[in-house]
């Protein structure tokens, strides 16, 4: 998402007095909006100036992240060409993505639904709602978007980074907690949520999953090849 910007001037530290980034706030996120009506999404505030706990965000971040001369959270991989706020929170918004594999060898498969807002095939994840911990969101974001309950399982934690996902600007951005819950074989799973649809596909190599979801008319999200690799990398590779 990052593309637009030359890799030498991303970084913080790099002064870039000509850098206009641009905003991306949707209408309804707009500080007269939000004076009205505040989303049930979302926060009320309408930059972060009104944010008052920086101190208890960053602390419980699960990535690192600086604030600005002006007390404005910093996107931890620098500059991403996008300003203003297209996500619930300002500064790091929790996510938690569940990579629920069956399988082995050539029946290897991997559970993924079309997501709702842009219709691409992804990691049934989502959003932790505020006072509720990774472990529980992962559950129940995929109870909810595909009707399978992992209550009873001990997922492998893959990793907490920054995502490389469409909503992120500068002061604004997605972290995820990816999980790997291995199954014996595929279950029942039914849409519902964000989810459109709920599919298990072949999971030898990402360019196995590619083409099959290529070949079916659908595209895979790019946010979530990294967290996809990472699942392969372990499974190939314990």
């Amino acid at each position: 998402m990052t593309e637009t910007i030359p890799a030498e001037r991303r970084r913080w530290s790099v002064n870039w007095p000509q850098y206009t980034p641009a905003d991306i706030t949707p209408p309804e996120l707009l500080p007269a909006a939000l004076a009205r009506h505040v989303p049930d999404w979302a926060e009320a505030a309408a930059t972060p100036a009104d944010v008052t706990d920086w101190d208890r965000r960053r602390s419980a971040a699960l990535v690192p992240y600086a604030l600005d001369a002006k007390g404005w959270p910093l996107h931890p991989h620098g500059r991403t060409g996008r300003t203003g706020r297209n996500l619930g929170r300002w500064g790091e918004n929790a996510a938690a993505d569940p990579i629920v594999v069956a399988g082995t060898g050539q029946d290897r498969r991997v559970l993924l639904i079309t997501r709702d807002d842009n219709h691409e095939e992804a990691i049934p994840g989502g959003m932790v709602d505020p006072g509720e911990t990774a472990p529980a969101a992962l559950v129940r974001e995929l109870r909810e978007e595909t009707g399978i309950d992992l209550s009873g399982h001990r997922p492998v934690i893959l990793g907490r980074v920054v995502v490389d996902d469409w909503r992120n600007s500068d002061h604004a951005w997605v972290a995820s907690t990816s999980a790997l819950y291995l199954l014996p074989a595929t279950v029942t799973a039914v849409a519902a949520d964000d989810a459109l649809d709920a599919n298990w596909w072949s999971f030898g190599s990402l360019d196995q999953l590619d083409a099959e979801i290529t070949a079916a008319g659908r595209t895979l999200y790019t946010a979530h090849r990294p967290l996809l690799r990472r699942a392969l990398d372990h499974l190939d590779h314990p």
